[in-house]
């Protein structure tokens, strides 16, 4: 027993003696080997921003230069890889990885077909015209500015300065909206006033007022309106007018001063913006007679 654990004792000594040794002779090739692996980082650092300021000069679509200047920062990693592996004398172990690498992307694939769909759907967002980094979209629910497509996700500002992230394979499958697509927007106003008003004054003060206070409303013919309804306290109508805007944000802002203006407008001209009011009419008298009665008979008493 003695002499099986000294033999045993003797072999693991042995095998770490020539682990060691081993080692003490790569220690050049691992330095090599380290330095060609922080070369690789930093090189693909360098051809990242070389590659994105090459591809932005051909390309407008930012989207598309992003991917094309990550995917050579990530090919300059790879083969920075493939040269340590190579210093270090592991062949076999890099022909080992490339076989196990077939077989784990397959039940990798399968595992993650939601980050896979994602990736494809970000190069196909990112080659779409349409779609361009700084548009003013609105998608899913949300309405902002794009600030990034990259192979994961759709990365949109609002205009409350909130960061909203969606899925890649969500925007391609849903309905989008570009309001950058188009130089001008259509502003809708909706209002109401009195049954006394005097509508055919109504309807000039208010296009009067909306080609006034725009620019881009060269004449007053040019803003549209309508009335809608006979409303319960008011008479409705429907007013449009184009603006030079290529954000839903500035639609915003044109719908807010034109309201103001009008309002500002009507109070001169004595027009009536009226709002639901609710009256309590009784018409029947209230008898007190039995209370009389009553005080009546108890002073007798």
């Amino acid at each position: 027993m003695k002499e099986q654990l000294n033999t045993a004792f003797t072999a693991l000594t042995n095998k770490l003696q020539g682990w060691l040794n081993a080692f003490i002779e790569n220690i050049p090739n691992l330095v090599l080997a380290l330095i060609v692996l922080t070369a690789s980082y930093f090189t693909a650092r360098y051809v990242n921003k070389l590659v994105l300021k090459l591809v932005s000069k051909r390309v407008q679509q930012q989207s598309i230069s992003n991917i094309i200047a990550r995917i050579s920062a990530t090919t300059v990693v790879i083969v920075g890889l493939f040269l340590a592996l190579g210093i270090l004398d592991l062949s076999k172990t890099l022909t080992s990885l490339l076989t196990g690498a077939g077989v784990a992307g397959l039940v990798i694939g399968l595992a993650l077909q939601g980050t896979l769909s994602n990736t494809i759907s970000g190069i196909i967002l990112s080659f779409r015209k349409k779609i361009q980094i700084g548009n003013w979209v609105e998608t899913n629910g949300f309405a902002g500015e794009v600030i990034d497509v990259n192979l994961k996700e759709f990365t949109l500002k609002e205009a409350d300065n909130n960061i909203v992230i969606i899925p890649n394979k969500t925007i391609l499958e849903n309905p989008l909206k570009n309001y950058s697509l188009t130089t001008k927007m259509r502003v809708m106003l909706e209002c109401g006033v009195g049954y006394e008003s005097d509508l055919d004054q109504v309807e000039e003060l208010t296009k009067k007022t909306i080609a006034n206070a725009f620019e881009q409303v060269n004449d007053a013919n040019e803003v549209e309106f309508y009335y809608t309804e006979f409303g319960d306290s008011s008479i409705n109508y429907l007013c449009r007018f184009w603006i030079d805007s290529e954000s839903a944000l500035e639609k915003l802002k044109a719908k807010s001063k034109a309201i103001a203006v009008i309002k500002k407008a009507y109070n001169q001209a004595g027009i009536n913006i009226p709002f639901p009011i609710r009256t309590l009419q009784f018409d029947n008298k209230l008898a007190f007679e039995k209370p009389v009665k009553f005080q009546e008979e108890f002073s007798n008493n």
